[in-house]
């Protein structure tokens, strides 16, 4: 069997998810980030490692500074994803030895400028040549006070499911601009009980089913009411993955409350009320897809 026949996640329940956790580590490989109690300290340490590749998270022509944005952003938004406050930056560079220095400059620009939104400090890395495409890989080491960190397993029944954004049509060029949504995820843990989230990054289609499945729950979605960007069909929103979006749940009972103060601290950012969870059931909508490695 090879990894095209496993598929992605079976892949991480088979092995990754199975790694033996350390002494201090609450949740390992499987959620968002990585997080780990302090020895002494309320807070608990926040890690993750993202990359892109040239070819599958962008095209050899995409403008550097924005593949270096990208490269940054996409672990930021798993910090998002679980309230962190990311610290600290590792960047491994592999590229090939005729890359044009003038490419690798804007690369760093732009992960720079993508870690200075958010007072991330770039404080190492590796380089090495390769004879295959560009990859970058970008670690982050932050924090998150243990009483607002959000894993994607605290999801119960009834709880009403949101995004922020709209979804779809990421291949127009929004995988390379978007913003992790670190400054709203933390505004809601502060003020809302949220059961559980995680980000948007392989699509409503593949991320919503891992989050139901994650709380051992199952869902209902109403599809006409997906915010989609502009020219986006339904199914585009849902299976076009890299929107970068959160996807929470949160008790009916906080929702109307959530409904009213959201606009009124993000007045420009949609928050939308997309569906619930359910019991679990073997129901599975074959149009549900996303993006999933090794497919």
């Amino acid at each position: 069997m090879n990894l095209r026949q496993l598929g992605e996640d079976r892949l991480i329940e088979k092995f990754v998810s199975q790694l033996p956790k350390g002494q201090g580590v609450i949740a390992g490989a499987g959620d968002d980030c990585a997080v780990m109690r302090i020895s002494g300290k309320d807070n608990l340490l926040l890690l993750k490692t993202d990359c892109v590749i040239e070819g599958v998270h962008f095209l050899k022509k995409a403008p550097p500074a924005a593949v270096g944005w990208k490269a940054m952003m996409r672990p930021l938004s798993d910090f998002a994803a679980m309230s962190g406050l990311p610290q600290f930056a590792l960047i491994t560079l592999i590229v090939p030895p005729t890359t044009k220095v003038s490419w690798t400059s804007n690369l760093y620009r732009g992960l720079h400028q993508a870690a200075a939104e958010f007072d991330v400090s770039i404080v190492g890395g590796e380089t090495s040549a390769t004879n295959g495409p560009a990859t970058i890989s970008v670690s982050v080491a932050g924090v998150v006070e243990g009483n607002r960190w959000t894993a994607r397993s605290g999801g119960k029944t009834d709880d009403e499911l949101f995004v922020t954004g709209r979804l779809g049509g990421s291949a127009k060029g929004g995988h390379l601009r978007f913003r992790a949504r670190i400054e709203e995820s933390r505004w809601l843990t502060e003020h809302f009980p949220i059961h559980s989230m995680m980000d948007l990054s392989d699509g409503l289609g593949a991320d919503l089913p891992r989050l139901a499945r994650a709380s051992n729950l199952s869902f209902e979605i109403e599809e006409n009411t997906l915010p989609r960007n502009r020219g986006c069909t339904i199914q585009q929103a849902i299976n076009d993955g890299e929107d970068y979006e959160l996807l929470f749940s949160i008790s009916p009972k906080r929702s109307k409350s959530l409904a009213r103060e959201w606009p009124k601290r993000f007045p420009n950012l949609p928050l939308t009320r997309i569906g619930r969870f359910t019991p679990k059931s073997k129901f599975r909508n074959q149009t549900w897809k996303g993006y999933v490695h090794f497919q």
